[in-house]
C-alpha cells in the first residue's frame, strides 16, 4: 500500500484546528479515529468494529458504516484535491472537505467481527468539489456502496 508522506495518514496532516471530527479527528479523544491512505489510483481505510458499533447481535450499526463512509470520503477528497493541485502533506497545508451528499446501499448484513475495509476512488474532480465512490467489505464480501460528494470547507465552518 502506498501510503503519503510519513507514512502518515490524510487526517494526520489537517490542520491542527480542523482535527476534531467524530468519526476521523485524531484530536477528538472519544472518536472512531479513521485513517485514509492512498493506495495507488484508489485509497484505503481499515475500521475494525468493537461490540459497541452492534444493531443486532453479531452485525454492524448501519450508522457506524455511513460514518466510515463520511470520513473516508473526505478523506479521499483531501487526496484527490492534494494529487491535483501538487501538494505534499507534511509540507503544504491540506485541504479539508466536508461532506455535501451521501448516499449508501447496504448490500448485506455487515458482521461485526473482524476488519472492515474501505477502498475508494474518484469518480469526479472539480475546483472545490470532489465525488467518491466507495465500497466496505467484511471477510472479503461487498457489504455495502456509497457515493459521497465533497466540497472544501467553506469559510464560515473554519475557526
Amino acid at each position: 500500500m502506498e501510503q503519503n508522506s510519513e507514512n502518515r495518514a490524510i487526517q494526520d496532516h489537517y490542520a491542527e484546528e480542523l482535527s476534531h471530527c467524530y468519526g476521523c479527528g485524531r484530536l477528538n479523544p472519544r472518536g472512531l479515529k479513521l485513517k485514509t491512505y492512498s493506495d495507488g489510483e484508489e485509497t484505503v481505510s481499515v475500521f475494525t468494529p468493537e461490540a459497541c458499533h452492534t444493531s443486532v447481535p453479531g452485525f454492524v450499526y448501519g450508522g457506524l458504516i455511513a460514518s466510515l463512509f463520511d470520513c473516508h470520503g473526505t478523506g479521499s477528497a483531501a487526496i484527490a484535491a492534494c494529487r491535483r493541485r501538487g501538494l505534499h502533506p507534511g509540507r503544504d497545508p491540506v485541504p479539508r472537505f466536508v461532506t455535501a451528499s451521501l448516499k449508501v446501499d447496504y448490500l448485506r448484513p455487515t458482521p461485526l467481527s473482524g476488519a472492515l475495509k474501505l477502498r475508494g476512488f474518484i469518480k469526479v474532480q472539480k475546483r472545490r468539489k470532489v465525488v467518491v465512490g466507495m465500497t466496505l467489505t467484511a471477510g472479503g464480501e461487498v457489504c455495502a456502496r456509497a457515493e459521497l460528494t465533497a466540497v472544501e470547507i467553506p469559510e464560515g465552518m473554519r475557526p
